[in-house]
């Protein structure tokens, strides 16, 4: 079946196969966050993208295949409810973006700066840091050498809009900014994006509805 990036809480997780990686989408919690398991075909190394919550759905979403790591997309506690308990399970080594580390209570062993990259086997990801919706918060971009971009959002690009910044007019233009700059400036349409909660989308499907978002102001 197709993936559609379509997930319920409770639900069978979606799988994304690319050529050198397989992404498996699944919806927890009572926020409806996502979790990405990230396995790396040459090397069945796996890396989990927000350990948001139900530490046994995520444990089991793993399988015997083990964790190397775990990245945490920013230090709201709706996307590290889980993460001490995979954490303690697995021995995956915990990355976060440098400025969201003191607000995350599971230890990050690895600070991550814009532009950083984290291995998961075979595959790479950057980093990307942006500001506005935390002061550390991540994307990361996996530049698929067989295709577009695959890009993890965490709570910083939606379908629809960017990230809530609770009514600051210079929060939300510094994450729009960034987003504009890092996301849509540096990836083409293609690209596919996961966000922290909801449905995928593309940056070709949000890009002409930026200078929209701009003028309604979130």
């Amino acid at each position: 079946m197709a993936y559609s990036g379509q997930v319920t809480v409770g639900g069978p997780a979606d799988v994304h196969e690319l050529p050198d990686l397989i992404i498996s989408k699944v919806a927890v919690g009572p926020m409806d966050n996502n979790a990405y398991l990230l396995r790396c075909r040459a090397t069945g190394e796996q890396l989990l993208i927000d350990a948001a919550a139900e530490p046994a759905t995520l444990l089991s979403l793993i399988g015997e295949g083990g964790l190397t790591a775990v990245v945490t997309t920013h230090r709201h506690p709706d996307h590290w409810q889980a993460l001490r308990e995979v954490v303690d399970a697995t021995g995956a080594t915990t990355y976060a973006g440098r400025e969201d580390v003191p607000g995350i209570p599971v230890a990050t062993e690895v600070p991550v700066d814009d532009g950083g990259t984290i291995p998961v086997g075979g595959i790479r990801l950057t980093a990307r840091h942006l500001v506005g919706h935390t002061p550390g918060s991540i994307a990361l971009v996996y530049d698929d050498p067989h295709g577009h971009p695959h890009l993890f959002t965490g709570d910083c690009l939606f379908p629809g809009g960017i990230g809530n910044t609770h009514g600051d007019a210079e929060a939300f233009t510094t994450l729009l900014d960034g987003v504009s700059s890092k996301l849509f400036d540096a990836l083409p349409d293609e690209t596919w994006v996961y966000p922290g909660h909801g449905n995928d989308t593309t940056l070709g499907a949000e890009r002409p509805h930026l200078a929209e978002w701009r003028e309604r102001g979130w």
